[in-house]
């Protein structure tokens, strides 16, 4: 026992085993308590070192540098993701912060390409995330904040995001989708008036931030005008209980424009009542009816309704003559932006089936293509279909 020295220290290995001291070295694992490993776990740990580099062709110091760089890198990519994880994380909700109405108030400033969409049977403004982003990660956007503090930073996508993000919990903006026409709510089973021309949209629950998403605006921005038309409103209202006080030249006046207005309005019942005359006449002598100012009764603005000056009654057929061409057009769209179009799967399972070959016959009967007859193209060359507002195109 007394001829036995002392165990091997770390880096050298016993009689027979790795190679001398000296010839490399490996960073001591260290228990949760602190404690050290032993001699003979590290003489293990060294003998194991040395097989794995004899496995993989490279000498012992190279496969420790190997292993050290592998734990750095992992070590990095773990302190980036939780650096990335801090970023974005969510933000408590609660009352509109001033950097929200900050955002809010620069981003209605910017072009977003709004569209008008009906929420709650009231009009609000539709806008896309990908260009709200977009703006927010603009040079514009770095110049603002220069000038206005509240402004959060903006450096990458997450930050825009976060920055984004601070619309809808402060309840500025809030996600929607277009809603579907033929669902109900509730036991009600009226069907929801519907405006020509706009989206009916409901709000989602989840409040992501995808490019894709579509946004309405809550924010409605300053108040001053609010006020301003209020006090003007205000103010009539007094003028026109003072009426008995008003000068002689000035209720006269009043008198002749009110004339004048109710002229008009009875112009406006005879031009309803002759059109509508003329639309009884007409779908018996000449089908399917003649309308005079169709769109003197839709939800368009005032000129609007005077426009066209006459159109054909819609049939069913024009009807789905117009989807087609719009679905057309929405493939065409699509496929010259190089994207997958629905339009053009559905018009490749509407296609008809390929009919079986006709007999021959003389050039004089010749048998038409299939659906020329009855094709709504052809329907509208034999008259004008009804004008109407065009619905606003999806982006």
């Amino acid at each position: 026992m007394s001829d036995q020295g002392p165990p091997p220290q770390q880096g050298e290995p016993s009689q027979g085993g790795p190679p001398p001291p000296g010839s490399f070295s490996i960073p001591i694992p260290v228990g949760p308590n602190g404690e050290k490993p032993t001699p003979e776990q590290i003489q293990q740990i060294q003998q194991q070192l040395v097989a794995e580099a004899q496995k993989h062709g490279i000498s012992v110091q190279e496969y420790v540098q190997k292993l050290r760089q592998q734990a750095m890198a992992q070590q990095q990519a773990q302190m980036q993701a939780q650096q990335r994880a801090q970023q974005q994380q969510p933000i408590q909700p609660g009352p509109p912060k001033p950097e929200a109405i900050a955002v809010a108030n620069w981003l209605k400033s910017q072009d977003l390409k709004p569209r008008t969409v009906v929420h709650d049977e009231k009009r609000k403004d539709m806008f896309k995330v990908k260009r709200a982003i977009r703006a927010l990660s603009s040079p514009a956007y770095q110049k603002a904040r220069a000038k206005n503090p509240l402004l959060p930073e903006v450096t990458d996508r997450a930050s825009a995001e976060n920055c984004f993000k601070l619309l809808p919990l402060s309840l500025l903006a809030l996600r929607v989708t277009k809603q579907d026409e033929d669902a109900h709510e509730g036991h009600s089973h009226a069907k929801a008036k519907r405006v020509k021309g706009l989206w009916t949209v409901k709000i989602e629950q989840h409040q992501d931030a995808n490019d894709d998403n579509y946004y309405i605006w809550l924010y409605e921005g300053s108040q001053m005008k609010q006020k301003l038309y209020a006090a003007g409103a205000l103010l009539v209202v007094i003028a026109i209980v003072l009426f008995p006080l008003w000068p002689l030249m000035l209720r006269q006046g009043v008198w002749y424009l009110s004339m004048g207005m109710l002229g008009l309005i009875g112009l406006f019942f005879a031009m309803a009542i002759v059109r509508l005359i003329i639309f009884i006449i007409t779908i018996f002598a000449a089908p399917p009816g003649f309308w005079l100012y169709p769109n003197l009764f839709e939800d368009v603005g005032f000129f609007d309704s005077f426009r066209p000056v006459w159109a054909w009654q819609e049939t069913p057929d024009d009807i789905q003559a117009k989807k087609i061409a719009k679905k057309e057009k929405k493939a065409a769209k699509a496929a010259a932006k190089g994207l997958p179009s629905k339009a053009k799967k559905g018009a490749i399972e509407a296609a008809p089936m390929p009919a079986a070959p006709a007999p021959a016959a003389d050039v004089d009967s010749a048998p038409q293509p299939t659906g020329s007859e009855t094709s709504p193209a052809n329907m509208l060359m034999q008259r004008p279909p009804r004008a109407s507002v065009e619905e606003a195109e999806d982006e």
